[in-house]
């Protein structure tokens, strides 16, 4: 799996590692509330601790953590972009949008 800021990303990105030092980035694909595991949307998480299943991801800036059992519903090459009008983040691949609204929360 290849995942790559881009530069926006990485600046609004470093704003939020300064805040959370000692946490790590998640590629979460959340599942809660959406009535089965393929309806599934896909955030960035700052957690405090990894679960047993967490694989790290190098990509050109930080790396992400991405639980193993949910790569599946990603793409191999991945882009994260920011959005300044929307104020959010933005995951895209070469043949889709995955989230044109990823949020970047702390757990």
């Amino acid at each position: 799996m290849n995942i790559i800021f881009t530069e926006r990303a990485k600046e609004k990105m470093q704003e939020n590692i300064q805040k959370h030092p000692n946490r790590f980035l998640k590629l979460k694909y959340d599942t809660e509330g959406c009535g089965c595991v393929v309806s599934g949307v896909t955030a960035l998480w700052f957690v405090e601790e990894l679960d047993w299943d967490d694989e790290r991801i190098e990509t050109n800036f930080v790396p992400i953590y991405v639980e193993k059992s949910k790569k599946v519903f990603l793409d191999e090459e991945m882009k994260i972009d920011f959005q300044e009008s929307a104020n959010t983040y933005m995951l895209i691949s070469p043949g889709q949008i995955l989230n044109p609204r990823m949020s970047c929360m702390v757990k």
